[in-house]
């Protein structure tokens, strides 16, 4: 039940209020200056299919990604209870990152679900502040706790481009 309750914490905290509390204020607060798909047109039902197709993926991969954490890291998605056993499975083989691609991926489902330019403006925002965030605290944090393996791992796997052939530990 307390291990619940702190995946459950850490998602509400952080993915959701990227997701849905900012990108809701945002569609709401910039409305007047944002832009929107033309109501009843053609491109309002491609934008919008391709919009929840877009989010349903990236939403996929970010529950693949949380029960990795939970069943491989023993850990949450946050960095005040963070994993306990490196994660280099399942979509951790190609790219060092996918939970935060899982989270890119459903910011632009938004963006072309709402037809809303300040909406992919945040999620250009959300991968410039996590690309510094992993620079800057998460790598060196990562290779402090897990040592030899994970300099291997960061070496082997990409930050952002997802490799061909998935890592196998070599």
């Amino acid at each position: 039940m307390l291990t619940a309750l702190r995946h459950l914490l850490a998602i509400l905290i952080l993915p959701f209020t990227v997701v849905v509390i900012v990108p809701r204020w945002l569609l709401t607060a910039w409305a007047p200056r944002d832009s929107r798909w033309l109501a009843g047109s053609a491109t309002e039902f491609i934008g919008r299919t391709a919009g929840a197709m877009v989010f349903l993926a990236g939403f996929a991969l970010f529950v693949w990604c949380v029960s990795l954490f939970v069943r491989v890291g023993r850990g949450t998605l946050a960095p005040w209870d963070p994993t306990q056993q490196l994660v280099a499975v399942g979509p951790y083989r190609h790219v060092r990152n996918p939970m935060i691609s899982a989270v890119v991926t459903m910011l632009a489902g938004e963006a072309l679900l709402f037809g809303s330019r300040v909406v992919a403006e945040w999620a250009l925002l959300f991968v410039g502040f996590n690309h510094l965030y992993f620079l800057l605290s998460e790598e060196p944090g990562l290779q402090q706790r897990f040592g030899a393996s994970y300099v291997r791992y960061k070496a082997a796997v990409p930050r952002w481009v997802p490799r061909w052939h998935p890592y196998t530990g070599d």
